[in-house]
């Protein structure tokens, strides 16, 4: 019995610190971008920023740059987006309009 409760302890913690990290990679992320279609690469930089795109989204840290010119910078990179949010918030239709008109 005296054994278990180590054991059962070190795994508890383990636990804990396993979630901590996986929610801390979750926030990490400011800028959420959806390309139309999905893309083709793993990631992209624009401006020193890195993208990491998997499952159809591009996510990326929050930059010093204007959030709307983050977002024409992906769409640079990326094609037009269905959808952009910064900090959780999605642009408006317009500024994703705006957005999408940088698309090449």
């Amino acid at each position: 019995m005296t054994r278990t409760l180590p054991i059962a302890a070190a795994l508890a913690t383990s636990a804990m610190l396993l979630f901590a990290t996986a929610a801390s990679a979750a926030s990490s992320s400011y800028y959420s971008a959806t390309p139309v279609t999905a893309p083709t690469k793993a990631s992209v930089i624009t401006a020193g920023t890195l993208w990491k795109c998997a499952d159809g989204v591009c996510t990326a840290k929050q930059s010093t740059q204007r959030d709307v010119i983050m977002c024409q910078m992906v769409v640079q990179r990326v094609g037009a987006l269905s959808a952009f949010t910064v900090a959780g918030t999605p642009l408006d239709a317009e500024m994703l309009a705006k957005c999408n008109a940088r698309a090449s």
